[in-house]
């Protein structure tokens, strides 16, 4: 019992020390803390975008969010939202249960999300990448009232549209003269500006959507509160400060880009966004914003660093003291140039649409090993298991699985978690070192069995990544009648490099056992990749009729 009392205290003081330290507890007056609490009750309870309203009577007039069109403080942001809120439930026509919202980083995306929630309604963020017939068959699972999108996306849009007649369309981002447009975002708002959605019976829920790069996406539930642990636990591992300013570069529809986006909110920090992403812009954002943090997904920072020197020394970073990134795996070269330039600001993490925030590297870490994935965040527990469930020895690989406070509230479809133990499975494989880091070693469905031997395409992916005339790579299996699979390697070279196939098998063959070593290897201009930066390794098939060992 003794004990027990000890670590509540413990972790009670742990929690207000690191709170205070990020700026999230300050010294505020007493009638903003009244109003932020106001404010959680007039939205229906805390959510993960509840953070604009506490924003706004924490730092009225503070800047929220600066993009293409200008710049918002948290008061108009918020009176925004709550105009947009109004709007949508008039435009509808009936109740809105769902809305689904296919943006760009950029206000609409926010102001739809904060929106939603005002409501009581769910908000489905999809995917910019989406063929049409995929967007029409997620819109109908999820069962949509509203799809609030981009202009930009309405050859994509129109045969979902046709399908769902019933499904309101309304215009985010758009072009020129609005008025062939119908309604629109801003529209919305400006015919409501003032109004104020009543108190919804709760706060509405996220549903985010998994990568779909094995197949259709799932719809990820999280549900509508926040746990200030779970938030302390990441301030804890990467310096956010309330108050600084962020640029937000990783696709906010994504479940990383979107956290991150919460966090910024929560935290009052300034959103600085631009809808697509270009390496020199992305620096010239945080130089001339004076941005203290950078959200990417791991090929956007691969991309800054592959700038040329003399574009890189034109576009110094003082002020970044964090970048953070997470969604795949970073090449290690890439890594370690960024923190050569910039310092050691990069903070890796392990990231889950369905368990939110599981492990974060802190630069210490990566410079000791680039590759981890860090370790676990306080509150998080995370198990290597064996096939039977049983915990493998430490340096052993086995399924990562996963327990914490993410609010996975399970999936929109007839899909199901797996559990262990009160343990998430993952998905994933990995394994932890003798220092507590984890490392992932790749996907369990992706695992190749060549010969009889089990072969995970991540390790010899970073076997032909340290070649320096390699820029990327991607490992497959395809079948194969003798061996059951053999490796297929899919290899971008570095430019003016003119590194053959027969270099890639040697260079394997010297750092890992034979049957790992590649039987196939082609080469690309470019890697296939969905919109979140991963590698859609689906699409490469076999791979082309180039290079290949006839065996």
């Amino acid at each position: 019992m003794i004990s027990q009392l000890r670590d509540r205290v413990t972790t009670a003081l742990w929690l207000v020390r690191t709170l205070i330290r990020s700026g999230f507890l300050g010294s505020l007056r007493v009638d903003r803390y009244i109003r932020m609490g106001l404010n959680l009750r007039r939205h229906g309870g805390a959510s993960p975008v509840s953070g604009i309203g506490l924003a706004a009577a924490r730092d009225p007039d503070g800047i929220a969010l600066i993009d293409e069109a200008g710049q918002l403080t948290w008061r108009e942001l918020d009176a925004r939202c709550d105009a947009l809120a109004v709007g949508l439930r008039d435009a509808a026509g009936t109740s809105v249960a769902t809305v689904a919202i296919l943006c760009r980083n950029h206000r609409g995306l926010v102001e739809a999300l904060a929106a939603t929630s005002r409501l009581g309604a769910d908000a489905v963020l999809l995917n910019t990448g989406f063929a049409a017939p995929q967007l029409a068959d997620v819109l109908e699972r999820e069962h949509a009232d509203v799809l609030i999108a981009d202009e930009e996306f309405d050859a994509v849009v129109a045969p979902a549209a046709q399908r769902l007649p019933s499904m309101r369309l309304i215009h985010a981002w758009t072009e020129g003269d609005p008025s062939p447009r119908g309604a629109t975002v801003d529209g919305l708002i400006d015919a409501n500006s003032g109004s104020r959605p009543g108190r919804p019976p709760r706060a509405g829920r996220i549903v985010l959507l998994t990568s779909g790069t094995t197949g259709m996406p799932k719809g990820a539930r999280r549900g509508g509160s926040t746990d200030v642990a779970s938030l302390a636990a990441m301030l804890d591992r990467i310096p956010w400060c309330a108050g600084e300013s962020i640029v937000i570069a990783a696709p906010a529809f994504h479940a990383w880009g979107f956290g991150q986006v919460a966090i910024a909110a929560t935290m009052s920090c300034t959103m600085i966004m631009r809808r697509r992403f270009d390496p020199e812009a992305t620096l010239e954002l945080v130089r001339d914003h004076r941005a203290t943090g950078l959200a990417v997904v791991p090929v956007m920072l691969e991309r800054i660093t592959d700038l040329p020197d003399e574009v890189l020394d034109d576009h110094p970073m003082p002020t970044l003291r964090f970048a953070t990134a997470s969604g795949s795996r970073m090449r290690s070269d890439a890594l370690v140039a960024f923190l050569d330039r910039y310092g050691d600001v990069v903070y890796n993490s392990y990231n889950a649409t369905e368990a939110g925030l599981i492990t974060t590297a802190t630069p210490a870490d990566l410079r000791v090993a680039p590759d981890t994935a860090g370790r676990p965040l306080t509150g998080t527990s995370v198990r290597i298991l064996d096939d039977d469930d049983r915990e493998v020895p430490v340096g052993g690989v086995g399924r990562i699985v996963v327990a914490n406070n993410s609010g996975f509230d399970g999936y929109t479809s007839s899909d199901t978690k797996a559990f262990s133990d009160g343990h998430m499975v993952s998905g994933d494989v990995g394994r932890f070192d003798e220092n507590g880091l984890l490392f992932v070693v790749g996907r369990d469905d992706e695992m190749i069995v060549s010969g009889g031997e089990n072969v995970y395409p991540l390790e010899v992916e970073q076997a032909i990544d340290a070649l320096d005339e390699v820029r990327e790579v991607a490992v497959t299996g395809v079948d194969d009648d003798r061996f059951g699979q053999r490796l297929v390697a899919h290899v971008v070279r570095a430019p003016r490099a003119q590194i053959g196939a027969d270099d890639i098998r040697e260079h394997v063959r010297d750092q890992l056992a034979g049957f790992k070593v590649p039987r196939d290897v082609y080469f690309l201009d470019e890697l296939p990749r969905n919109a979140t930066g991963k590698i859609v390794k689906r699409e490469l098939g076999a791979g082309p009729s180039t290079e290949r060992k006839v065996s």
